[in-house]
């Protein structure tokens, strides 16, 4: 969309409608504080962009979500905004392209960003009278298009799954291979979650969707897979290395050093027990 000739105009907060289904979230956080206050001092300097709602005297907003919704919590009624003509498709398409290059993208935003984007570009290739498709290589000018049907993949996620993601506690990898299982597969994953207080691995979340391409995924089998313990999350103590080196015999290796130090507290949990013995 360019904006040659074209000046922004003002138009009533009331007049104005989030995109239906935008994937983008508004939140009430430190960033929009931020912005509200940026917009109660100097304004709006970047206009939204709109499109007219089809037979109504009202707009769907493409661009400007978030100062919308800032504008409206700063108490302003008008807001300046681009109007373009644009069908619901080509408005899609012009809305994940204005807010992928943000900085701070959730997967989860990205999945469904990407999902409507193609949806929106397949509509057009038929409306066209194209043979197939668009390819998944043109929703994004910066991620494969293997990448993107990945991120796709996670819109099969439930949404506390999906919100693992978000929350950087589990991979895309992971998630990718959970959006296979059915939703009650899903559920029973994240109770066992709740349960070990843990994530899965890939490991574990590889060999959950191969059991569930052979029909043999049962919640037991989830529990049994889940259960595991994994290595990084085994119990460990850690102790320094300058305070080892003052009370071990020089030129063990780790291995020997492991042995001494068990050997040591054996030795003195017997001590402990003696004089537990002797005090009664």
């Amino acid at each position: 969309m360019k904006n040659t000739m074209r000046k922004p105009v003002n138009i009533p907060v009331s007049k104005l409608r989030p995109f239906e289904g935008h994937p983008f979230k508004v939140q009430d956080d430190g960033e929009m504080n931020t912005l509200i206050e940026s917009i109660q001092t100097v304004g709006i300097l970047s206009p939204l962009i709109v499109r007219p709602i089809e037979n109504t005297e009202e707009y769907e907003v493409i661009s400007g979500h978030r100062h919308l919704h800032a504008a409206v919590k700063a108490g302003i009624t008008e807001v300046p905004a681009l109007i373009y003509a644009l069908d619901r498709d080509s408005a899609a398409i012009a809305l994940v392209d204005s807010n992928l290059h943000r900085e701070h993208i959730l997967p989860s935003e990205k999945a469904f960003a990407y999902k409507l984007k193609m949806e929106a570009l397949n509509h057009q290739g038929i409306t066209c009278g194209q043979v197939g498709h668009k390819s998944r290589d043109d929703v994004s000018d910066t991620e494969s298009g293997r990448t993107v049907q990945r991120y796709i993949r996670l819109t099969n996620l439930i949404p506390e799954l999906l919100a693992f993601m978000d929350e950087g506690k589990m991979a895309l990898s992971v998630g990718v291979e959970f959006s296979f299982l059915d939703e009650q597969s899903q559920y029973d994953v994240l109770e066992q979650c709740e349960i070990n207080d843990c994530t899965p691995s890939y490991s574990q979340a590889f060999r959950m969707h191969k059991a569930e391409r052979e029909g043999v995924l049962t919640k037991a089998v989830i529990q049994d897979i889940m259960c595991e313990e994994k290595a990084n999350q085994k119990e460990t103590i850690k102790v320094s290395a300058e305070r080892l080196r003052a009370v071990l015999p020089k030129g063990m290796d780790s291995q020997k050093t492991e042995d001494f130090i068990i050997r040591a507290c054996e030795h003195y949990r017997r001590y402990l027990i003696r004089q537990r013995d002797r005090e009664r």
